[in-house]
């Protein structure tokens, strides 16, 4: 059974099944059906878009993506070529630029599944997961509920893929895709128990133990690209986003310009995720980098015995991943952001807590409030004093976070840290 297909399901065939959308070519570009310039705009357009797709074919990605620039050039209102252009970009490794074809086809073809699930695993892929998560709610009715459900856990939100995917999952549209996505999503929460018994519902118990020992190995991915661009195969690339002459409300280009023209310049290829050891023979080499639970460190989950398969061991109480730092006493906090709720405050804690080394040995705080009628998630670090708060959000922007300095207002212990029955007391 391909491995790659049973656990990504509908979301590779979204991916990298066909680039047509179901429009017309002309996507109403042409001036009249006697204008010549119009005509002659079409036949490039579609030359360039046939090179594109052998090269994508080919997985070279900087080759289709100036033939995909070209055709989108001479027919810019064409939701076809915007989605060719896309994909061409996802191989490329160009995530941002990406990004932007997809929103530009979803605004010319607003009923393309397509279109939105590629747009949100791109803002996936530029680290923008609250924008994915935005867009995997407002495209909720056109895209699948399959697709959605992992692509929601890829997002952040682990807890509500889980909760889509288990009730597919115990519907009649029930399947192995279904059931191996919920699979992963368990995972990706860390929640590898239930990981286990779901995947070994459709899996030999061999496959299994090497399924949970790769996940393990990409349980830290270095970048926020890593996962996407595992998923696809190929290495994120510097992008500095698509040509502005490409905008969606951008003059044509005249005929006759070459394919080439519009094409940005060769993309600067990042080094790729180096693995601690190759994939078990037979297993595909798409993986994606469980979520690690802040109190709880990933490899402690798995005990290998000397010549013998991978077991799962309970814990009783989740050891420290790091050693924390003792409680402070100030009343100034670092914010570093506000939730959906408490769950996608946790994942985010936890990727920021593994990129930013200036958050180490720091426990996290939140807290809930409402905004214009709806409720969020504060998560933040403190108990300083104004001049440490400081010293330390300057550190975290200097390396590319998002933050601010207030003083106390009701922050109390994360909640996923407390003791259930436990009462804790703000500082």
């Amino acid at each position: 059974m391909n491995t790659r297909a049973l656990l990504l399901g509908g979301i590779s065939a979204l991916l990298l099944g066909g680039t047509m959308v179901g429009c017309a070519a002309n996507g109403g570009s042409l001036a009249s059906a006697g204008d010549r310039s119009g005509v002659a705009a079409a036949k490039g357009a579609a030359t360039n878009a046939g090179k594109a797709q052998t090269a994508l074919a080919r997985r070279d990605g900087g080759a289709a993506i100036g033939y995909a620039e070209g055709a989108v050039a001479l027919m810019p209102q064409s939701a076809e070529y915007r989605m060719l252009l896309g994909q061409s970009y996802l191989q490329g490794g160009r995530f941002a630029s990406a990004s932007q074809a997809f929103a530009d086809t979803l605004a010319l073809s607003p009923t393309s599944g397509k279109a939105a699930l590629n747009l949100a695993l791109a803002q996936v892929a530029t680290g923008d997961w609250q924008a994915a998560r935005q867009t995997l709610a407002t495209q909720a009715a056109i895209i699948p509920a399959l697709d959605r459900g992992l692509a929601l856990s890829l997002a952040g939100d682990t807890a509500g893929g889980i909760a889509l995917l288990t009730e597919v999952a115990r519907s009649p549209e029930t399947s192995v895709k279904v059931r191996q996505n919920l699979a992963l999503s368990f995972a990706l929460a860390g929640r590898w128990q239930e990981a286990r018994v779901v995947a070994a519902a459709d899996m030999a118990p061999g496959d299994v133990d090497a399924r949970l020992e790769q996940w393990a190995l990409f349980a830290q991915p270095a970048a926020a690209s890593d996962q996407v661009a595992s998923l696809l195969g190929v290495r994120a690339a510097a992008d500095s986003g698509q040509p502005v002459a490409l905008a969606l409300n951008a003059a044509r280009v005249a005929p006759g310009v070459p394919a080439q023209a519009l094409a940005s310049a060769d993309p600067v290829e990042a080094a790729p995720v180096e693995l601690a050891s190759a994939p078990a023979a037979g297993f595909s080499k798409v993986t994606f980098g469980p979520r690690q639970e802040v109190v709880q460190a990933l490899p402690a989950m798995m005990l290998r015995p000397a010549g013998g398969a991978i077991k799962l061991a309970a814990t009783s109480a989740p050891a420290a991943a790091y050693p924390v730092k003792a409680q402070a006493t100030g009343s100034w906090y670092v914010q570093l952001g506000a939730f959906e709720s408490a769950g996608v405050a946790k994942d985010a804690w936890g990727r920021a807590s593994r990129r930013f080394a200036v958050l180490a040995g720091h426990a996290p705080n939140g807290m809930s409030f409402k905004a214009k009628g709806e409720d969020f998630y504060r998560l933040s670090v403190g108990g300083f004093s104004r001049s440490a708060a400081d010293s330390m959000c300057r550190q975290y922007r200097a390396k590319g976070g998002s933050c601010f300095v207030r003083q106390g207002a009701g922050d109390m212990m994360a909640q996923w840290l407390r003791r259930p029955g436990v009462q804790m007391a703000s500082r």
